[in-house]
């Protein structure tokens, strides 16, 4: 994010939370990113504008609708290179995967200079690729042993109740969480790789 400062590109991020998988839709997700790429910007091109204010005098003032989000983030997203990070596909809903992975092939169709990443568990990665087919670079991660003990230390030394926790305890604990940490899986997406 320091890099892309001066460069007229924005950086935008979401992340799905299994807790919150109901609120956590196509729609939802999408306009997130688009309220954080507005934000972004030190005016917001016309035709959004007037979208969004006429969304605003709607009936009962109801949010914008997939497909305009995906307009919205087509038009800016081909007008400046964009980083969209996506992190936790794993936790969208499979019901909300193929809304959002179709526009995510939309938006890329649109927007040549900006990349989408991914990641997620193993087991969604036959999806994306399939739904994503031709567009997808993806590199499968699994963070060395020594920086879980590392972290699972750093956690372990900040214990409000230690006395909660012996030694055989802690000693289990950085034994048996290293080895169950999964792969994750990280995805590339552009319209051309």
């Amino acid at each position: 994010m320091d890099r892309t400062k001066e460069r007229n590109t924005a950086v935008i991020c979401f992340y799905f939370n299994f807790a919150a998988q109901k609120e956590q839709t196509a729609t939802s997700m999408l306009g997130s990113l688009l309220k954080q790429v507005i934000s972004g910007m030190e005016s917001v091109p016309v035709d959004i504008s007037r979208a969004l204010k006429a969304q605003k005098k709607a009936v009962d003032g109801c949010k914008p609708r997939l497909g305009d989000i995906v307009k919205m983030l087509q038009l800016i997203m081909s007008s400046r290179p964009t980083f969209m990070i996506i992190d936790a596909l794993d936790e969208c809903t499979a019901a909300q995967r193929p809304p959002l992975f179709e526009s995510l092939k939309e938006i890329v169709d649109k927007s040549p200079d900006s990349r989408i990443f991914v990641t997620g568990r193993p087991h969604i990665r036959a999806e994306i690729e399939r739904r994503l087919a031709g567009r997808v670079i993806s590199v499968s991660l699994t963070p060395p042993s020594n920086d879980i003990i590392r972290f699972l230390r750093v956690k372990l030394s900040e214990d409000e109740t230690p006395e909660a926790m012996d030694e055989t305890l802690k000693a289990e604990i950085l034994e048996k969480i290293p080895g169950s940490i999964p792969e994750m899986w990280v995805a590339a997406m552009a319209l051309r790789i």
